[in-house]
């Protein structure tokens, strides 16, 4: 027994979806695409907001920052699922298994952060306009996302740290399309007490005080739209804060679907679906919620896809 428990495996097997050669080229093809998708949409708002001078904001400044972390978001996990359909692999090497599970935990934990961050500013510019360019200050803007980043890397940090002690038995299969943390500690030999409370207490702190953060922030934008006379007003209002919503909404409803699936059928297909969408689907979506709901973000990629057509 004592020397099962000492077993250190050099790879992890990703079940993913389906065994099935026809499946899966179906599944390369449009996870590929999706990939693709999500990388040049996000590229293209990170693009837009440097090179237009309207759009050195902050709400543009921390739009950007968002895209960036949905790139890495989705670049921790679909590119490793496209190369194994490829080369008809399911193997994961071990280290490349813990660096998924540590980045993939800050690039979720940047998204929430960042969205908190993204409402405290539609508060300061809805509730307090007249002061909102001596709140929201370069110092502020720039302090507010390296808090971010510093948070989300000490969280994954506690959550991620644990696993290094830990050993492994020989049922190295993980049912799931990436290194998903509390699928990883179901494989495990030693005892998981300590890293469950901790995954815990770390994903409740990093998901709840930023939900509660957005949830305060858009209770003080309504009350100060209510005390708006005129409906244009209102509507003015609102605009400015939509595309962030239908966001905060996308996110936290794909989040708590997969909560939720994992909860009520552990391990299934329904499970593995609903992590499509909080993984690769919301990241994907972003940049058009953006794009389509914002004249400003539509203006700026019209001049930059104009500069690049005259430049060739």
């Amino acid at each position: 027994m004592e020397s099962v428990n000492e077993t250190r495996v050099s790879e992890f097997l990703l079940l993913g979806f389906s065994a099935k050669l026809e499946i899966q080229l179906i599944l390369f093809g449009l996870f590929l695409s999706m990939y693709l998708v999500t990388f040049t949409g996000n590229l293209l708002i990170i693009l837009a907001v440097s090179s237009d001078s309207h759009l050195h904001t902050p709400m543009y400044f921390f739009l950007s920052n968002l895209s960036f972390v949905d790139i890495c978001f989705t670049s921790t996990t679909i590119p490793k699922m496209l190369v194994n359909i490829q080369m008809q692999s399911r193997s994961i090497l071990y280290e490349t298994c813990l660096t998924q599970i540590f980045f993939f935990i800050v690039f979720g934990c940047l998204d929430n952060l960042l969205l908190t961050v993204m409402a405290y500013d539609r508060f300061v510019a809805i509730c307090h306009p007249l002061n909102y360019m001596v709140i929201m200050n370069t110092r502020l803007c720039g302090l507010l996302v390296l808090g971010s980043w510093c948070l989300s890397v000490m969280g994954s940090l506690v959550e991620f740290l644990p696993v290094l002690r830990l050993s492994f038995c020989m049922h190295i299969e993980i049912p799931h399309f990436f290194c998903d943390l509390p699928e990883v500690l179901k494989l495990t030999c030693s005892d998981t007490l300590i890293s469950n409370i901790l995954v815990y207490l770390v994903t409740g702190f990093l998901a709840s005080i930023p939900f509660t953060g957005i949830l305060f922030s858009y209770s003080q934008i309504a009350f100060s739209m209510l005390k708006i006379s005129s409906a244009r007003g209102k509507y003015k209002a609102f605009s400015t804060c939509g595309s962030h919503l239908s966001v905060v909404f996308l996110f936290y409803g794909t989040g708590l679907g997969v909560y939720f699936t994992s909860a009520a059928t552990p391990s299934s297909r329904t499970n593995l679906m609903a992590s499509v969408m909080y993984t690769v689907v919301t990241p994907m979506l972003n940049p058009f919620i953006y794009s389509l709901r914002n004249r400003d973000i539509k203006a700026a990629l019209g001049r930059l896809l104009r500069r690049a057509a005259a430049s060739h």
